[in-house]
């Protein structure tokens, strides 16, 4: 396999347009899947920043008790990582957003797509812009010297920040957000009853990668109902 060594930051196609909706809107929401690089994107593209992470424990716990103390210590432009742990803090954003008027305020990342969009939706209609964003492109990765001879190399080693900027095993490292992302994501988001069948599904789809979608061939394969 061709090998690479991460020699220069990889500058995300997406940063323009991140920055310019920061002169546009009072928040800026970026969705995407887990270890896309949304937090690196944000901190990246606007260094001037504040930045507080809701991931952690006590950060997450004064948010949720004292959502009005919480947002108080940030007086400036603040980056809010992982909005989907304090969702009712989306209220308190609108009302402050409302009364300050100011473009850029917050920029706000998330997983759990479905959840958080849902959350947007009903609080922060009409005031925020929304950026999806997804793990490297072909394109990016050249852009930093990063390119593979083949198809096959490129589905290889996958798109994944962390796999070229710690130079790790790509069967391991993609086992590994399976178990801790992928799974637990999953049965948060549905009643998941067999995990044998999910991982089934999951390697069915790997291997139609370019086809059309046939849910029906997909059900017969997984032995489950189409619907």
């Amino acid at each position: 396999t061709t090998s690479f060594t991460m020699s220069a930051v990889i500058i995300r196609a997406i940063t323009e347009e991140l920055l310019t909706l920061t002169t546009e809107c009072p928040v800026v929401t970026i969705l995407g899947p887990r270890q896309a690089g949304k937090t690196t994107l944000a901190q990246a593209g606007l260094p001037g920043y504040a930045y507080s992470n809701l991931e952690s424990p006590e950060v997450r716990e004064l948010a949720q008790e004292d959502p009005k103390a919480y947002l108080a210590q940030f007086p400036s432009n603040t980056i809010i990582d992982e909005i989907q742990r304090v969702p009712e803090l989306l209220s308190y954003i609108q009302v402050l957003v409302d009364q300050e008027k100011r473009n850029g305020r917050f920029v706000l990342t998330g997983s759990h797509q479905l959840q958080v969009r849902e959350a947007i939706t009903q609080s922060l209609a009409g005031r925020t812009a929304i950026l999806n964003l997804l793990p490297f492109s072909i394109a990016e990765l050249a852009g930093a010297g990063i390119r593979f001879d083949t198809f096959e190399e490129y589905a290889f080693r996958g798109f994944l920040p962390r796999i070229y900027d710690q130079s790790l095993r790509p069967t391991t490292a993609y086992s590994n957000y399976y178990q801790t992302y992928v799974e637990r994501d999953v049965r948060k988001l549905i009643h998941l009853k067999d995990a044998t069948l999910f991982e089934k599904l999951l390697k069915l789809l790997a291997g139609r990668i370019g086809q059309l979608v046939d849910y029906s061939s997909l059900a017969n394969d997984v032995g489950v109902d189409a619907k």
